[in-house]
């Protein structure tokens, strides 16, 4: 058993092996705060045959019983991975696969279980501090170790792990994953703010990454083992140039075709050409002549891009692809908006709804719900192929929440704009980030629809070609520059400064330097985006779609929320269905109106008004008799207020019967006579009719000095009097 403990940012950050799980690979126990996530890495004892890539497999696992609850739900387990825990495990697997040895092909699985989690202190670094320690202490061979941190902006100066306090004023959110030499992973939200502190806070976090990287390779020197070997499979350097000199040529004139389609069936011609020249004549395995063939296209692209600066559809390294942009694509929805660059196309839509829509959070985070919601699709015709269309998987999930994140800052408040906002991008061709164009299409629509965006967003994806001391930055890389460059950098933002990051690698860590200038070159280019998309439309429409809802708002007493709801939701459910508008109430009293109908709207409005009115004395209804009875009349003056208007104050005449007067759903003006202690309301019909002729003295005291009703005993009697036999009390 081995413990190694660290004060980091004021808590103490602790790694444990030797106690839990024993027969896995490696496994740590990570603790930070209270804080407590479980990682463990495995091996399979031999390669898996038949593939060409490294099956590295992450699963990062939520429990409820970490916050203390239990699941929701008839089943009381913990169902399919919530969005953040899918989101966790990229984070992890983006930080450690590229510091896997090439042509390693046993399966590795790492597994992440939170335990215990204080909301001061996020699991997702101690994940990947985890899961290089677990690694780097197995027979697993990696060439690590690799730490994270999150960085935060307060008051304009990075914060290391921030708490959840200072996590609510901060302008960033940056996940930072590095080795003790440079930085592997960038993960960020950040609220418009400019490269340089972007730069400033990835710095101060690769400081902290390299006091944890620290405390990892004391743990390996303590415990660490001998790693396996792994087999070297390099091609047949003589074969390799024998291809090379019969196909190069065709490759080179086949990179140089700007069509998608059209290059890739080109390719896969030379690809068969060689087959058909080669095989079982110098070479019996097609397998080998595949793998020479893809490394004989990876060098010919990169020497095309470091020696001529061309690049695989003839552009220059920091040029964009032609942009078009198109709005009120569609006729029915809210919103929507084509944005196409090259051979990438999104088609984003637009809904809103009533906050009653919101999407709800059942995972260990603290929001339970967020009105601000963007989805992303990406079927196989995208790229025509075939494929199954099943629910989102993991691409998906976290290129939305990359798109979700750059736009959310723009997004108007609740207070100023009330309703839950859905975008949905659906990729329509894919040839190199669709998320970025996610994030144009989505400002395209939204400006469509009306809602009062802060500014629009655009983004662009940066990629890399290094060749030992040769460095070429790339701007709006296609798919096959993804595939066989070194980086894949997303930023997003507007014209005042970056909303989102995002950056894998595929080589051991970025310096600084080239940071900067991929940062720098983003900036430009995003904002170029931006242009063309403000030809299209460069703000949102003065008025909302006429096919959204209008959101009307009120507020009403706390008190008064039961009476417009009614027992067992009678009133609302009458006001909704009188009107077909939804309604939702607040705890706070806030109510908000959705309605595609101003004037159903209005109607709704008013009757809420009706509902929380109060009744004064004095004032004059016109009321429905709900109830008759032999001393009187209840009538309904407002919804849900009745009032006694009791068998003498029906008419200035003496009556008999309240039949007489007034029958069962009646509608007559009354008079509010007083309200009592107990809140009962007196009415009087009488008080609103014409008295008759001769009787002007009624209401007024007899001679004598003795009211009407008062005793006829002695003077001065008191009514009820008992002392007084002749009392009428």
């Amino acid at each position: 058993m081995y413990t190694s403990t660290m004060d980091l940012q004021g808590r103490k950050l602790t790694m444990e092996t030797g106690r839990l799980a024993k027969q896995a690979s490696g496994a740590v126990l990570m603790r930070y705060g209270d804080t407590v996530v479980l990682v463990t890495a495995t091996v399979s004892d031999e390669p898996r045959e038949g593939i060409d890539f490294f099956p590295l497999t992450v699963d990062y696992e939520e429990r409820l019983y970490a916050v203390g609850r239990i699941p929701g739900g008839f089943i009381k387990r913990e169902g399919r991975p919530t969005e953040r825990a899918i989101l966790g495990c990229r984070l992890t697997d983006r930080s450690v696969r590229p510091l896997f040895p090439k042509g390693f092909r046993n399966s590795v699985h790492i597994v992440t279980t939170v335990l215990s989690m204080d909301q001061d202190c996020p699991p997702e670094p101690l994940s990947i501090i985890g899961a290089s320690a677990a690694l780097s202490i197995s027979k697993i061979p990696f060439e690590g170790p690799v730490a994270a941190v999150i960085v935060g902006l307060i008051d304009g100066e990075p914060v290391v792990n921030p708490d959840q306090d200072q996590i609510q004023g901060s302008d960033l959110h940056l996940m930072l994953a590095g080795t003790k030499d440079a930085v592997m992973m960038v993960e960020a939200g950040s609220n418009e703010i400019s490269k340089e502190k972007v730069l400033q806070c990835i710095e101060a976090g690769h400081e902290a990454i390299k006091e944890i990287v620290a405390k990892e390779e004391e743990m390996i020197a303590a415990v660490g083992v001998e790693k396996m070997e792994v087999p070297v499979e390099e091609p047949l350097q003589e074969f390799q140039e024998k291809v090379e000199e019969f196909i190069g040529e065709n490759i080179t004139s086949a990179l140089k075709i700007s069509d998608k389609q059209e290059r890739e069936d080109r390719l896969a011609a030379v690809k068969e050409e060689l087959l058909e020249q080669y095989y079982e004549e110098d070479l019996d395995n097609e397998a080998e002549l595949v793998k020479i063939f893809e490394s004989v296209l990876k060098d010919t692209l990169r020497k095309m891009v470091v020696h001529e600066s061309l690049r695989a559809d003839g552009r220059r390294p920091s040029e964009i692809r032609q942009i078009t942009c198109e709005i009120s694509s569609l006729p029915s929805t809210h919103g929507s908006a084509i944005f196409t660059r090259g051979q990438t196309q999104v088609l984003n839509i637009c809904t809103l709804s009533a906050l009653r829509d919101v999407q709800v959070l059942d995972g260990l985070g603290i929001e339970e719900s967020k009105r601000f919601i963007h989805h992303y699709n990406f079927p196989p015709y995208s790229v025509g192929e075939t494929g199954f269309m099943r629910g989102p998987g993991r691409r998906e999930i976290g290129h939305g929440a990359l798109a979700e994140k750059a736009m959310e800052p723009l997004v108007p408040s609740e207070d100023e704009f009330p309703y839950t906002i859905r975008l949905v991008s659906e990729v329509l061709e894919s040839n190199g980030s669709t998320s970025m164009a996610s994030v144009c299409a989505g400002s395209l629509a939204m400006m469509d629809t009306g809602i009062p965006l802060k500014r629009p967003a655009a983004g662009i994806a940066m990629g890399l070609i290094k060749e030992e001391d040769d460095v070429v930055i790339l701007s709006d890389i296609q798919g096959i520059e993804d595939f066989l460059g070194d980086m894949d950098f997303k930023v997003a933002g507007t014209d005042k400064g970056i909303t989102a990051l995002q950056m894998d690698i595929k080589i051991k860590g970025l310096s600084r330097e080239i940071l900067e200038d991929a940062l720098k070159q983003a900036d430009y280019g995003y904002r170029y985006i931006l242009g063309v998309m403000n030809e299209t439309i460069s703000e949102p429409r003065p008025e909302l779609s006429p096919n959204a809802p209008r959101m009307l708002r009120m507020q009403i007493s706390v008190d008064k929320i039961r009476d417009v709801i009614g027992p067992g939701g009678k009133m609302i459910n009458k006001i909704i269905a009188d009107t077909g508008v939804d309604i939702d109430i607040e705890p706070d009293g806030r109510v908000f109106i959705a309605a595609v109908d101003p004037e159903a709207g209005n109607k709704a409005k008013e009757m809420i008004e009706t509902l929380v009115k109060e009744v004064e004395p004095g004032e004059v209804y016109t009321g429905k008799v709900t109830r008759v009875e032999r001393y009187g009349a209840f009538v309904e003056v407002l919804p849900g207020k009745e009032g006694l208007l009791h068998i003498s104050h029906l008419d200035h005449h003496h009556v008999d019967k309240t039949e007489d007067v007034v029958t069962l759903g009646d509608e007559i003006d009354v008079k509010v006579l007083d309200i009592d202690e107990k809140g009962r309301i007196n009415l009087s019909r009488k008080a609103l009719l014409k008295r008759p002729p001769g009787r002007e003295d009624e209401g007024k005291p007899r001679s004598g000095g003795f009211d009407r009703g008062r005793s006829k005993g002695k003077p001065g009697g008191k009514p009820g009097d008992r002392s007084n036999p002749k009392s009428r009390g």
